[in-house]
């Protein structure tokens, strides 16, 4: 008998969760590959789009059409972990690996978040034994694999009989007159705070039945393992089309008939860590990457993260990050999720703007409690969740309104400043170590927005580029964990999904291209300098000036102190496109905590650029326009780097 067959009997999953992967049931051991997250640099990976390693497994693909599969796999990614260590990359994202709806309205589940069955691989990708290698090879080149994952929804699992006709209809109602003229879809039928109902000519019939899909041709088959094959397992009220409502927020269906799972039952939560416990101990990844963390109640979160760490903990498994997305600019509902107050139905209405949509939350204690009612093992609920979420604040405030849009940059200082208030200022117990708000991912772009390059698009092609590679300077230096989506290394400049998931492989891996030499630049000098890692941050000078001014565009920063140990830089950076901009105006000069006297050397220009620290801790500096400054003391700077 096997490890996993007697694991399942043994009842430690449950029923009907156990996975079956044809005979490769003999899981590698399981070890912590993580000194400290925040050494990092994250590569996201599409993997259908990297590299296609295994022809086999190419079936239903369509070269034509980017919303459909296009033939990368695990083996592929494999076979080119060369091209990303040379790059700097030192830990993989890669898209979700479960089996999923394989192709509904034209579009292909390719990207991995139409779950079909949570326990199996997805077949275009390869077989567990896939998956394990690509996991191996990555360790032995002591990088590191987070597997991105849901909890929000399942695919296009059932459709709505709302006209009880048992046909999956999309349809009008009403005739114009004496009733109103509508259209419907029965699989992605609009949000209803009741539940969707059912009609009939006489009018109103009461909640709508659910009625699973069987295709399987297309993939579209009850969702396992249970209880999602029950109805009542999920919130069934339609498609969200307002997402600053709590209700649709929470509860409606993800648009596109993504259909929401009510992640607030004890069987839902159980079955979430069972599944996602065993992925980790078949294949000894090293972190989650969570999609679609704001649509899922802040109890879901308190209960999974606490159970993931506690059940890996017991396995071997210790430092597992566990990050989310978090699809919104305002920084205090990222940081929400990171805190360790507890949050309730309420807290979320008013971080939406919305605080008069549901009646005030109970009592941290009384909320507890309730949760506790899922807690079978005894082990109490605390108020710890996510380890980190990615940036969007900063990609909004930062990367768009600063360095593609040119506005002020006073405004990062300010997000920055709110991120110590906003997010958890203490590591989860049992977590990663390190406070989520010493450790933001940091990002450009990903497949959700278009390419940084598509929004520049208007420039000169020179302008871009070191509009790209300014924001690069700067999402690498700064405090927080750098996450490149692949193909910046290549130019790539798509537009929105599906545009902004190109194939990888169409560039031919060029480790020539000016990004490619770039990033992998940023990554040596981030990986030297202990301070651009663990440092804290203290912003020196930032600026809302953003014409003829002479410091229009320049943003700076410390990095120093915290785990730094003793190492020091100052990151100036000029995101003017206009002129050349400097530290100093009538007013002020910048001040810098490093003493005076201290000469600074410029690591980006290779130690072209030297200033010195001036009486009173000043540092008078001028930067090119699109241009930044890496100043390490000069005892310190190593010109080999």
């Amino acid at each position: 008998m096997s490890i996993l067959q007697r694991t399942c009997l043994a009842g430690l999953l449950l029923a009907g969760a156990c996975m079956d992967f044809g005979g490769f049931d003999t899981p590698p051991d399981l070890a912590s590959h993580v000194d400290d997250w925040r050494d990092e640099v994250i590569y996201q990976v599409l993997i259908d789009r990297f590299a296609n390693g295994d022809v086999s497994n190419d079936y239903n693909v369509r070269f034509d059409d980017l919303a459909r599969y296009q033939g990368g796999d695990w083996r592929g990614l494999h076979e080119n972990l060369d091209y990303l260590e040379e790059l700097g990359v030192t830990t993989l994202w890669i898209s979700p690996v479960i089996r999923n709806v394989e192709t509904d309205a034209n579009v292909d589940g390719y990207h991995g978040y139409w779950a079909q069955d949570m326990r199996a691989t997805n077949p275009h990708f390869g077989d567990i034994a896939e998956l394990r290698a690509l996991v191996a090879a990555a360790h032995d080149r002591d990088m590191k694999v987070i597997v991105d994952i849901v909890t929000n929804h399942v695919g296009q699992a059932f459709y709505y009989d709302m006209n009880l006709n048992g046909v999956a209809d999309i349809n009008f109602q009403g005739n114009g007159g004496n009733t109103p003229t509508r259209h419907f879809t029965e699989y992605d039928p609009d949000f209803d705070g009741r539940g969707v109902q059912a009609f009939t000519s006489l009018g109103e019939a009461g909640p709508a039945p659910v009625v699973f899909q069987w295709d399987p041709a297309t993939g579209h088959e009850t969702p396992s393992p249970a209880p999602l094959g029950d109805p009542a397992a999920y919130n069934r009220k339609g498609r969200t089309f307002d997402f600053d409502v709590t209700d649709q927020l929470l509860h409606g269906d993800f648009p596109g008939g993504l259909k929401d799972i009510d992640t607030t039952r004890c069987d839902v939560k159980t079955m979430f860590v069972d599944v996602f416990v065993e992925w980790v101990r078949q294949t000894d990844i090293d972190g989650f990457r969570i999609d679609t963390v704001k649509h899922v109640e802040y109890e879901f979160w308190r209960f999974f993260t606490q159970r993931m760490r506690s059940r890996l903990a017991a396995l071997g498994k210790t430092n597992f990050l566990m990050f989310g997305e978090v699809f919104d600019g305002r920084d205090q509902l990222l940081g929400s999720f990171t805190r360790k107050d507890v949050y309730g139905t309420h807290d979320l209405a008013t971080f939406l703007g919305r605080p008069d949509d549901v009646p005030p939350d109970p009592s941290d204690e009384d909320q507890l409690a309730q949760e506790a009612r899922c807690a079978v093992d005894g082990q109490p609920i605390a108020g710890d969740q996510l380890d980190s979420v990615f940036y969007f604040s900063q990609h909004f405030q930062a990367i768009r309104e600063v360095f593609q849009q040119g506005q002020s940059t006073d405004r990062i200082e300010a997000l920055w400043q709110a991120r110590a208030t906003n997010w958890g200022t203490e590591p989860n117990e049992g977590g990663i170590g390190v406070a989520p708000a010493k450790m933001p991912i940091n990002f450009i772009d990903n497949h959700d927005v278009p390419r940084f390059a598509y929004l520049v698009r208007d420039r000169s092609p020179e302008d871009a580029r070191r509009m790209l590679h300014n924001a690069l300077v700067f999402s690498f230096f700064a405090q927080g964990v750098p996450c490149v989506y692949y193909g910046t290394e290549a130019g790539f400049a798509g537009g929105n999904d599906p545009a902004n998931r190109e194939r990888l492989w169409d560039g031919g891996y060029d480790i020539s291209h000016p990004s490619y030499v770039w990033i992998q630049r940023l990554a040596r000098l981030r990986a030297h300098y202990r301070s651009l890692r663990r440092g804290d941050v203290r912003v020196t000078w930032s600026t809302g000036n953003v014409d003829a001014e002479p410091d229009a565009g320049i943003f700076a920063f410390e990095r120093v102190g915290g785990d730094a140990g003793g190492s020091y830089a100052l990151v100036v950076i000029n995101s003017n496109m206009v002129h050349e901009s400097t530290t100093e105006t009538a007013e002020r000069t910048m001040e810098v905590i490093a003493p005076e006297g201290t000469e600074l050397v410029d690591a980006l220009s290779n130690g072209d650029v030297r200033t010195t620290v001036g009486s009173g801790g000043t540092v008078s500096v001028t930067v090119p326009a699109g241009s930044a400054l890496l100043l390490i003391p000069a005892a310190e700077y190593d010109a080999g780097v």
